[in-house]
Parts: C-alpha cells; sequence; structure tokens
C-alpha cells in the first residue's frame, strides 16, 4: 500500500510537472509584441525585416507590425488613453517622431522604459539620442536619420562654372550667389519653397546648435541669433529672386525631379525621389548644406525629421520588446545594409556604417560615396531639445513667413512669433 501510494504520488509529480512544463511552453509561445508605427513602405517595411531577423532564432515571439494608423492618430490615440491612465489596447514598442518625444515624456512621467539601462546609447549618433534623453536617461532607441544634404543638379551648375569643391563648407550667402550666377546662365531656379512649411528654417537653426527654447524649457525667440539669422536668410533667398514658390509635397518635390529647379536641401531620406527619374543618372550630386554667416556655433550638418522606437513601461510583452530593439536595432549590422538598400532607411546606429552598402559610391550621383558622406556629416550634427511646444512655435513661425518673403521687418516678425508662441504655450 505504501508502495502503491509512492508511486501514485511519483505519478501525480510527474503528471502536475508535465503540465506545468507545457503551460510555460505555452506562456513562452504566446508572447506578443505589438507595434504601432505608420508608413508600410518604409517605418514598416523596415519593421517587417527587423521581426523576420528576430524570429529566425526567437520562433517563439510573435511580432504584429500594425500600420493601419496615421502619425497622427497615432499621437492622438497614445495621448488620448495616456492621459486617461488607460493603458489597455497600448502597443509594446511605438514609433515617435523626434521633435515630439520630451513631450510624452515630460507629460507623462514612467509612461516609457528607459532603454538606456539596457541599451548602449553611445553607439547611436548622439543628436538623435538628446531628443529622447530626460534627467539622465535615454528612452529611445534612435531609428532613422534625418541627416541633411543639398541635392544638385551637377550639369546646371557646371554650366555657370562650378563643381562640387565650391559647395564644400560654404555658407548661405555663398549659396545664394552661385543661385544667382545659375539663374543667370540657364534660367533654373535654386529650389522650392512652400510658404506653409518651416523645414529649412528648423534645419538652418539646428545647423547651429539652437531650438526655440533655453536649457530650461522658457521660450527663446526675440534673443535667438540663429533664428534670426535664419528668417533673414529666408529673407535673402526670396528677395535674390531664386525661388520656386511650391505648394503642397507634389509640387515640392516636382520642381526638383521635373528638372525645374537646381535641387534641394532635405534629409537623406529624400534620396529615393531624387532617384526617382533614371534619366537622370549621373546628373546630380549631394554636397554638405551652407552654414549661417557670422553665427557662433555654425556648421554645415544639421538633421530634418527621422523617428525613434519607445516602449511602453505598461507592455505585456517589455522584455521580449526590449530584447528584440537590443539584438537588431542595436546589433545587427546586415539587417541595416539590407533597408538602406530596400527602403533607403540610413542608420543612426554608428557601427551599421563600417557595411559594405554605406561604402558604396552611387552612379546616379556621378559615383560619389553619398551614404559614406551622409554617415560622416551625421556625426557633427550639433544636438538640441526641442521641448515640449515645438509644434506651437512652429506654428507661429509659419504665420511670418509669407512677410518675410515679401521683404517685411524680421524683427516684428520675431516679436510676432514670441507673441502668438506665448500665447498658445501658458
Amino acid at each position: 500500500m505504501n508502495h502503491f501510494s509512492t508511486g501514485m504520488r511519483r505519478a501525480i509529480g510527474l503528471a502536475v510537472a508535465g503540465a506545468a512544463m507545457m503551460t510555460a511552453s505555452v506562456a513562452v509561445a504566446a508572447t506578443t509584441v505589438n507595434i504601432w508605427c505608420w508608413d508600410t513602405n518604409f517605418n514598416g517595411a523596415a519593421m517587417r525585416e527587423a521581426a523576420a531577423r528576430y524570429n529566425k532564432d526567437h520562433p517563439d515571439v510573435t511580432i504584429n507590425i500594425d500600420v493601419s494608423m496615421s502619425q497622427q492618430d497615432i499621437r492622438d490615440k497614445l495621448q488620448t488613453q495616456l492621459l486617461a491612465n488607460n493603458t489597455q489596447g497600448l502597443p509594446d514598442i511605438v514609433l515617435i517622431q523626434d521633435d515630439v518625444g520630451q513631450k510624452y515624456l515630460q507629460s507623462f512621467p514612467g509612461a516609457f522604459v528607459p532603454l538606456g539601462d539596457s541599451i548602449d546609447m553611445s553607439q547611436f549618433a548622439q543628436y538623435k539620442v538628446a531628443p529622447a534623453t530626460l534627467d539622465g536617461k535615454s528612452y529611445s532607441l534612435p531609428f532613422d536619420s534625418g541627416v541633411t544634404g543639398f541635392f544638385y543638379r551637377t550639369d546646371y551648375l557646371a554650366d555657370a562654372g562650378y563643381k562640387d569643391a565650391d559647395l564644400q563648407g560654404i555658407d548661405w550667402d555663398k549659396l545664394i550667389e552661385i543661385g544667382k550666377a545659375v539663374k543667370a546662365k540657364s534660367g533654373h531656379n535654386l529650389f522650392g519653397l512652400d510658404l506653409n512649411g518651416d523645414g529649412i528654417i528648423r534645419i538652418m537653426m539646428q545647423s547651429a546648435g539652437k531650438w526655440y527654447f533655453n536649457t530650461d524649457g522658457s521660450l527663446n525667440i526675440l534673443d535667438n541669433a540663429p533664428l534670426k539669422a535664419a528668417l533673414q536668410t529666408y529673407a535673402k533667398l526670396w528677395q535674390a529672386d531664386i525661388i520656386k514658390p511650391v505648394s503642397g509635397w507634389t509640387d515640392f518635390t516636382g520642381a526638383f525631379t521635373s528638372g525645374d529647379t537646381v535641387g534641394t536641401i532635405d534629409g537623406v531620406w529624400m534620396t529615393g525621389t531624387v532617384k526617382s527619374k533614371p534619366d537622370q543618372s549621373g546628373k546630380w550630386g549631394v554636397a554638405p548644406i551652407p552654414k549661417l554667416a557670422g553665427i557662433d556655433g555654425a556648421t554645415n550638418y544639421s538633421s530634418e525629421g527621422g523617428s525613434s522606437w519607445y516602449v511602453l513601461s505598461s507592455a505585456p510583452a517589455k522584455d521580449a520588446a526590449i530584447d528584440f530593439l537590443k539584438t537588431i536595432w542595436a546589433g545587427d549590422k546586415d539587417f541595416y545594409q539590407k533597408i538602406l538598400v530596400g527602403q533607403g532607411a540610413f542608420s543612426a546606429w554608428m557601427p551599421a556604417v563600417d557595411g559594405d552598402a554605406y561604402k558604396s559610391s552611387d552612379d546616379f550621383f556621378g559615383g560619389q560615396p553619398v551614404w559614406k558622406n551622409f554617415s560622416d556629416w551625421q556625426g557633427k550634427i550639433p544636438g538640441i531639445q526641442y521641448g515640449i511646444y515645438t509644434a506651437e512655435v512652429d506654428a507661429a513661425v509659419v504665420a511670418q513667413l509669407p512677410a518675410i518673403a515679401k521683404g517685411g521687418s524680421v524683427d516684428d516678425a520675431l516679436k510676432a512669433i514670441n507673441d502668438q508662441a506665448q500665447g498658445q504655450i501658458q
């Protein structure tokens, strides 16, 4: 009887242990990392490639990538639920544009995981780390770089007697001089500008390491030398009669892809659009952007756009999400070669630029090593803090651009920007 009881107990113990192991196995198999991002052909495609690579060694983790919402939809849903302290249905990983990262971090303390505790942030371009750093903690894994360049038609410049060497280390006054000479020779304007966008102002400001705010978050408009210089340069561009007025994205990109203008100053992500006309291969080059004249700390390097991955503290699959980001996005050089070639996604993870794709030259750009150049420039971009009211000040700046373009007072514009911004952020 005792023997039977012991055997029964052993059998029952084994059955329980087996059931526990099965339960644990099911739990592991059921690990799902949910991700929100926008643009299925860019962010979504890069994340799908990352997921496929991770799943080779982690088949037990399901990675769901939701690209059904626009960037604004994601912002609205995230903010609404965090305000209501309701994290149900929120993703494990979410993509956030760099210039609004601080708004979430400061408005919702504790809502995001400090990824710098698990991932070596020193391996990323530091200007990308800065916008998601708060109180010494880094909260995002940087994704695509917005490092900027001057994409230009080499044939138009050559007709006017200029070559790539003439574009190295110049300031905006020199570019305006070149623009005038090219237009006098060929009739082509330098580039197109939309009065409803302030991207060029932002590029100029960051190239000098300044933004709309002081380090304590207070407004810095009236005594902001780089902002004033940027607005003055904007006025000079229009008054030199070398700008093509455009309206909307299609009109903007069409100005240079059609050959109407000399080129465009944009983030590296514009490379694909520039190369969308195969018949123009060999007729393009990329140079560093001009720097602001007479400004301390001015450089020829800046950024436009770019986003980063954040992990929510409430994420059910938080540990798996962090491991996924660390393994692929902070550890796989080949992954970054693939998404550079496939999606034109330029890495902010510096070890990736040692790969073959980043070292290759491009016949479309006359054999220039464009990716290597962009990676060199990326490391020299001044870091800035976007604060939490960038969108509000952007709107105030855009409101003044038409008057500035027509020769209106820059000092008056600065006062109006300051007044409008103060009214919106109080």
